[in-house]
């Protein structure tokens, strides 16, 4: 029997040990996509507990403990700090399977050298001793321990990227902090919150946008804003992929009924969307702007729970109906408009791994330049990576792959490009041990050197 979390966790063959231990365990994390308050790097925050920089704004925790059966005044609630570490403290021995297990003992094990399970029992000494080891660590120590070399954080268009300035000014800081421009408040128009969203996009382009091409404008000049402060990526939210072939006319209808509080029809919203859309994929190409695309998600579900405590607090599940059929179509539009980005796509629906991998593969002549997503949500388990990467080896190319992301709230969630990197190694040493592959030292160090870091930094282009 092994120990637990030991230095081989995951680690089945000798070959997934010598890759990870030899070359994957030394590389530095590049965190393209994450949520981290950029306002927290520069002011290199400091966390008075662990409950602060471990559970605050941790939606994958706190859908577990919910569903443990923790009441909501523990988990998101006025509870202290110390009755909700207690309370997730209660919940873990429960979730046995869970990836939520092993990248919460990872964060332990590396934030604070603490190697004890968290039960219980155990509960009050190791929030003890984290949070004596938290007096003398802080945002920005915490990525340095984690050997962070650059994060994109994600921004909305109208942000005027105060943090960002005034991180780049600090010149104590060894880790690029770029912003990302996400848009989604300003393209999703039958969404909560849409018509404040243009009115924030007006305040910062500094007149009314009357149209779906105006807010095209607006949104143009603050990619042009973003690119000026050194952003390399956008990012999009869907709850589903779509495709209407959209006129400006037709996308313009559905912009003014949007913003009088109008129902509409799927087709007129999805006629918006498709129009911003390409638009903003021409502004990327133009910069040489990496794309990424999320769809397949059911967002704020729950709709009491939403109305209590607003959006992003683990309300949101996987889209059967994802709409993956329309991705071919969306990439052929932003072609015909001459504005194909590099573009990563990432769906929450498992099943659409191969689709996903079939249809990129048909654009691969613009320079290979679009490449399937991570494992992505609730997806990025053991198994949920095995699948991806195994669709992805099986339908497209691998060593193209640009590797792991956090898509987190916290400094310790840097954990789980651990946790993928042991993965990935666990599956190349699996075949090759099997004879799938020729056990060549050189092509599987670069093979796993490029998968963790180099593509991802190529790909973006960070500085680092």
């Amino acid at each position: 029997m092994r120990e637990f979390l030991n230095r081989d966790f995951l680690l089945s063959t000798e070959t997934a040990k010598t890759l990870y231990h030899g070359t994957a365990e030394q590389l530095p994390i590049l965190d393209y996509h994450c949520h981290i308050p950029p306002r927290e790097i520069a002011e290199d925050r400091k966390f008075d507990s662990i409950t602060q920089v471990w559970l605050e704004a941790d939606h994958y925790k706190w859908r577990l403990m919910r569903a443990a059966g923790v009441p909501e005044e523990q988990i998101t609630g006025g509870a202290s700090d110390w009755e909700k570490f207690r309370a997730f403290a209660w919940t873990m021995p429960q979730i046995i399977g869970n990836p939520i297990y092993h990248w919460s003992h990872l964060e332990l094990q590396r934030g604070f050298g603490i190697t004890a399970p968290l039960t219980p029992e155990t509960a009050p000494a190791i929030y003890g001793e984290a949070n004596e080891k938290l007096r003398d660590l802080s945002a920005r120590q915490l990525m340095r321990r984690f050997a962070v070399k650059a994060v994109c954080t994600t921004d909305g268009p109208a942000d005027d990227l105060r943090w960002h300035d005034a991180i780049a000014a600090d010149g104590t800081l060894d880790i690029q902090v770029l912003p990302a421009f996400r848009p989604d408040q300003m393209v999703n128009l039958e969404k909560p919150g849409f018509a404040e969203g243009i009115r924030s996009l007006s305040a910062a382009a500094g007149r009314e946008l009357r149209s779906a091409a105006d807010v095209a404008e607006a949104l143009s000049e603050r990619i042009a804003y973003f690119d000026a402060r050194g952003c390399l990526c956008a990012d999009h939210g869907l709850d589903a992929c779509m495709y209407v072939p959209a006129e400006e006319a037709d996308a313009s209808a559905a912009f003014r009924k949007a913003m009088t509080g109008a129902s509409l029809t799927q087709a007129e919203a999805n006629a918006y969307k498709t129009f911003l859309t390409v638009a903003c994929a021409k502004e990327y190409a133009k910069r040489d702007w990496v794309m990424q695309i999320h769809f397949g998600c059911q967002r704020n579900v729950n709709r009491p729970a939403v109305a209590r405590m607003g959006p992003d607090h683990g309300h949101d599940a996987v889209n059967s109906r994802s709409g993956a059929e329309y991705l071919a179509p969306l990439l052929n539009a932003f072609l015909e408009n001459g504005g194909l980005p590099k573009l990563i796509v990432y769906s929450l629906n498992p099943s659409d791994n191969t689709a996903i991998d079939s249809i990129l593969s048909c654009f691969q002549e613009n320079g290979g330049k679009l490449r399937h997503g991570s494992a992505w949500w609730f997806n990025d388990s053991r198994p949920g990576m095995r699948a991806q990467l195994t669709s992805l080896a099986c339908n497209g190319v691998l060593g193209r792959f640009v590797g792991m992301l956090t898509d987190s709230r916290s400094f310790l969630s840097y954990t789980r490009h651990e946790y993928f990197r042991r993965v990935l190694c666990e599956l190349l040493g699996e075949w090759v041990e099997s004879g799938q592959y020729p056990n060549s030292e050189s092509y599987l160090r670069e093979l796993v050197s490029s998968l963790c870091f180099r593509n991802t930094h190529d790909f973006f282009r960070f500085g680092v």
